[in-house]
């Protein structure tokens, strides 16, 4: 019998076993029934990035912590299982027959869901036949067939066809890069400037990481400390999801003068040109090459410019001229 493929390989289960959380406690908070918080710990159930973001709250994890590295060990376990299911229901013939399939509906012109609907069948199992995972069954043969304009005979013949004839490759090709579905969100930095890969898994990472804003700064003495780190992050202010080189930092009011109020969120675009009369972010360490987690210091001050054109930050109470390795514009200003 076909077996679910893995689609969303994940850390879930651990996290979830390592704050000592029963299964059916996190399916009773996250309004998810325990059937499919099962699915979804095993990679075989898919979730939109709401869920995911619910599930990251619940847990009091990160989101990247979600997502398996290639450096994790269980990675390769995930590789194999992927690697051996596909090659069980490719020896049935299933990822030939349901690749045939779609090839002829893709020719007819036909959505899935019109196929799905003229072969009697819910969407979602005529899609599991398509990526071959389900079995036909003999009654399901002709009305499928019917469906297309062709009798079982034809059917079969048409994609025997197809097969031999090689235009089945590619979308069995497609189908192999499952393999592939390990995501690899990397370090924070990467994933601040870098859009991920094309694949489920860092779909669902990306969607939900345009939601989210990392708060790369807070108080501490009389600066801020900077990480270039996703272990907080807010929701993102509506005309700010999507853009790449942004992030927050919550000021250290005491030294702007009350310029900007407390318990606030300042909003930085780090690829911003930044000019004098502007409130920037001033850090002491190359932005470019700063690691996650890599401590450096920070302050926001208004951008000056000297009698020689230098470009430096007038800080208050008390008064301080400061210059600093990297600059960024500061944009927005939100007041928690």
């Amino acid at each position: 019998m076909a077996q679910e493929e893995i689609i969303f390989p994940n850390n879930i289960r651990n996290i979830r076993l390592a704050a000592g959380m029963k299964m059916t406690e996190l399916a009773r908070r996250s309004n998810l029934s325990l059937s499919a918080v099962s699915k979804i710990e095993k990679g075989v159930r898919r979730l939109n990035q709401k869920q995911l973001l619910n599930i990251c709250n619940i847990l009091g994890c990160k989101l990247s912590d979600i997502f398996i590295k290639d450096t994790d060990e269980v990675a390769s376990k995930w590789q194999n299982e992927i690697t051996r299911r596909m090659n069980d229901n490719e020896d049935g013939g299933l990822k030939i027959f349901g690749s045939g399939l779609r090839k002829i509906r893709q020719q007819s012109g036909k959505t899935i869901a019109q196929a799905a609907k003229d072969a009697g069948m819910t969407l979602s199992v005529y899609h599991k036949i398509e990526v071959g995972q389900r079995e036909v069954y003999k009654n399901e043969i002709e009305p499928l067939a019917k469906s297309f304009a062709h009798s079982v005979e034809g059917l079969f013949d048409k994609i025997a066809e197809l097969y031999k004839s090689g235009e089945l490759t590619k979308q069995m090709d497609k189908v192999k890069e499952r393999v592939k579905a390990v995501l690899v969100p990397g370090d924070s930095s990467s994933d601040f400037d870098e859009t991920p890969s094309h694949l489920y898994g860092a779909k669902l990472y990306d969607n939900a990481r345009r939601k989210l804003i990392p708060v790369f700064g807070k108080p501490e003495g009389k600066g801020i400390s900077f990480k270039r780190s996703d272990s907080h992050m807010i929701a993102a202010p509506a005309n700010l999801e999507g853009r790449r080189g942004i992030y927050a930092i919550i000021p250290n009011s005491k030294r702007l003068g009350g310029f900007i109020p407390e318990k606030s969120y300042v909003f930085v675009d780090s690829k911003a040109v930044v000019s004098p009369g502007d409130l920037g972010v001033f850090i002491d360490a190359d932005f470019g090459s700063l690691k996650s987690e890599e401590p450096a210091s920070a302050n926001i001050a208004i951008v000056r410019k000297d009698s020689k054109g230098k470009i430096y930050g007038q800080m208050v109470s008390p008064e301080e001229k400061i210059s600093a390795k990297t600059m960024h514009k500061v944009i927005m200003v939100i007041v928690d």
